[in-house]
């Protein structure tokens, strides 16, 4: 708790002298976990299906900062017009960006996961432009061009056949699409509450979607699995790193530098889950086919938020 209380009041400042390098620093945090986090996820999956994953990790979150909110005296029920805007941010994420990331995971390269999931800053403007009407410049569209040839490279074979599961692919894009949709609809929330009072909401109203799912599917598997030092200690990364501190750092810089700076940061998660991929999963092979496309992705991602000042 003493932990938790610290990392409240750092997001919290708002201090002239620190707040860009501490909004900066959040953000690198929070992709840096988040990097780890498709790791963590592998590991775990060793032992538990994804359903019985993901709710551990909104159940045990949910539990650990209502009991911190409650010491802290942070408000933790939203206002009554608000509940329909929680309930349809829930549903995006953690509900439906879950299930595409944690059963893609399941499926692909971890790697290949991450650079997937790296693409949401640049399906987030074309969201913006229908929902918002902002504009879509040039660049936008070159980026968005670039790194689709970059993920092509990275999932088509030589004869054009696909390198690694449709299914996996279209669940990557499934979490893709709740990603970007879920930055835009967490803005309006982010001006109103704390980072601490969204994620818990969000994080108890997607364990009861994914309440009945895991006692229908799910349940009898868990109970037949016996933790050890190896599965406990990646569930509590999860939770502790990805499903706590990574969020709330998350809403936190989404609120002070708007939802598109804020998507630029995501160039560092593929680059943290390669590395640690390579060192931790004795399994995963990174090729050179692989990582040309991680730098073509992560170029076209760049390029997609270039934006220049007018004279």
């Amino acid at each position: 708790m003493e932990i938790l209380a610290f990392l409240y009041q750092y997001t919290m400042s708002n201090s002239s002298h620190s707040s860009l390098l501490t909004t900066y620093t959040l953000a690198f945090l929070a992709m840096l976990f988040w990097g780890m986090s498709f790791v963590w996820i592998k590991i775990v999956f060793k032992y538990y299906d994804p359903i019985t994953t993901i709710f551990i990790r909104l159940l045990v979150s949910s539990a650990l900062l209502v009991l911190f909110a409650w010491l802290m005296k942070i408000p933790i029920i939203p206002e009554q017009k608000d509940f329909k805007a929680f309930l349809f941010l829930a549903f995006l994420e953690p509900f439906t960006y879950y299930i595409g990331e944690s059963y893609g995971v399941d499926i692909v390269s971890p790697s290949v996961a991450a650079i997937m999931i790296a693409t949401i800053p640049i399906i987030t403007p074309i969201f913006a432009y229908f929902k918002l009407k902002e504009r879509l410049s040039l660049m936008n569209f070159i980026g968005i061009i670039v790194s689709f040839m970059g993920i092509l490279l990275m999932i088509l074979k030589k004869d054009l056949s696909l390198e690694y599961s449709l299914e996996g692919i279209l669940l990557l894009l499934l979490a893709v699409f709740s990603g970007a949709y879920y930055t835009i609809q967490l803005k309006p929330l982010s001006n109103s509450y704390s980072p601490i009072t969204i994620i818990i909401n969000m994080n108890i109203i997607g364990a009861i979607y994914f309440l009945p799912f895991f006692l229908y599917y799910e349940y009898s598997s868990f109970i037949k699995v016996v933790p050890n030092a190896e599965l406990i200690t990646a569930l509590a990364e999860l939770i502790i790193f990805s499903s706590i501190m990574a969020l709330v750092f998350f809403v936190k810089v989404v609120e002070r530098i708007g939802p598109s700076k804020t998507a630029a940061f995501t160039n560092f998660i593929p680059v943290v889950t390669v590395i640690a991929a390579w060192f931790l999963l004795p399994d995963e092979v990174i090729t050179i086919k692989m990582l040309i496309g991680i730098f073509v992705v992560t170029v076209g991602v760049f390029v997609a938020q270039i934006k220049f000042r007018k004279s």
